[in-house]
């Protein structure tokens, strides 16, 4: 049975990664070891991220008073 780990657990294992790369205090192994880990988080991270957006959407009420659900659309400022 597989735990669900939550998107803001997997942001933070990702930044102490990131951390332990930029210390630099790792061989070569363990540094490329630990980049193939940050990456399958941060793919993991980003599927999460879209589908959370695919499940993000508005209902207008249309002008003949049905619902309509819209895809959200968020305005870039």
């Amino acid at each position: 049975m597989q735990e669900t780990v939550s998107f803001e657990e997997k942001m933070k294992k990702l930044e102490e990664i990131a951390a332990e790369l930029e210390k630099g205090d790792l061989d070569l192994d363990s540094s490329v070891s630990k980049f193939e880990e940050g990456m399958r988080i941060s793919k993991e991270c980003n599927e999460m991220l879209e589908k959370a957006e695919k499940k993000i959407t508005m209902l207008i009420k249309a002008e003949n008073g049905e619902l309509v659900e819209e895809n959200f659309v968020q305005n870039e400022e």
